[in-house]
């Protein structure tokens, strides 16, 4: 006949033994009177036992998680920052002004061109020097600006820089040419050069402030018995050509 007796358990626990390991039930009929046997002994500490296997790939999985999840935390802080960057440069409007106001290449500053030039205000008309080779040829500099003296009279309704200033701007690029480097001094070299001749003289465009005048002289022929030399200078503005001339300068005493 069918048995009525109940499976075989443990007693009821008190909530004080709660916290007990859970009753392990053996899968064959043939452990299962040893089930509550290993249970109980389950209830008092283990000692010296390895750690069970399932817990080690408990503590793999949430590792893992905590990596994921400092990583993702990670990509997100890259793309916030990566995102306030391009809204900050989104926000700024325009072309960016780095790098284009690019400054050329210095040979000789405005100190060294005093010392040698005896021009001064209101006549000296080269900033700069960005080449230079004695006795050869010599690239100069006017920044032209709203405050040169002569903007107020040439015109006062349209501002232009006379034609003849040009002219002589590049004659003083040329005198640089000319003149020896060794008798540079605080007031200025003791050597003078005047024109001699201007010859094929022309005007391609007006300069206006706010332009940038660089001039090239080519120094074409050299009398030394006389101390007459032949140039050929040109003015540009940007790619533009804006005054061209031949130049004929003589030395001094």
């Amino acid at each position: 006949r069918q048995s009525t007796q109940r499976p075989h358990t443990l007693p009821r626990q008190c909530n004080s033994h709660r916290r007990a390991p859970t009753v392990m039930f053996a899968v064959s009929a043939n452990a299962a009177c040893a089930a509550p046997a290993a249970t109980a002994s389950a209830a008092r500490p283990r000692t010296g036992h390895a750690t069970p296997a399932r817990f080690h790939q408990k503590a793999a999985f949430v590792g893992a998680q905590v990596r994921m999840g400092r990583a993702a935390q990670s990509r997100r802080t890259a793309v916030q920052c990566r995102a306030a960057v391009g809204k900050d440069a989104a926000e700024v409007p325009g072309t960016n002004a780095k790098g284009l106001g690019k400054a050329l290449p210095m040979a000789m500053d405005i100190d060294q061109i005093m010392a040698l030039l005896p021009h001064r205000y209101p006549f000296l008309l080269v900033d700069r020097v960005v080449e230079i080779e004695q006795g050869s040829y010599a690239i100069g500099l006017k920044n032209v600006t709203i405050n040169d003296n002569f903007f107020p009279g040439h015109f006062p309704q349209r501002p232009i820089m006379p034609g003849v200033l040009m002219i002589e701007a590049m004659a003083q690029v040329g005198g640089l040419i000319m003149l020896d480097p060794k008798a540079a001094g605080e007031g200025g070299t003791q050597q003078q050069f005047f024109f001699a001749g201007i010859d094929g003289v022309k005007f391609r465009r007006p300069v206006v402030p706010g332009d940038q005048l660089v001039m090239k002289v080519v120094l074409t022929k050299m009398n030394k018995r006389f101390g007459v030399a032949k140039m050929k200078g040109q003015c540009f503005v940007g790619e533009e050509l804006a005054c061209e001339a031949e130049l004929t300068l003589a030395m001094g005493k």
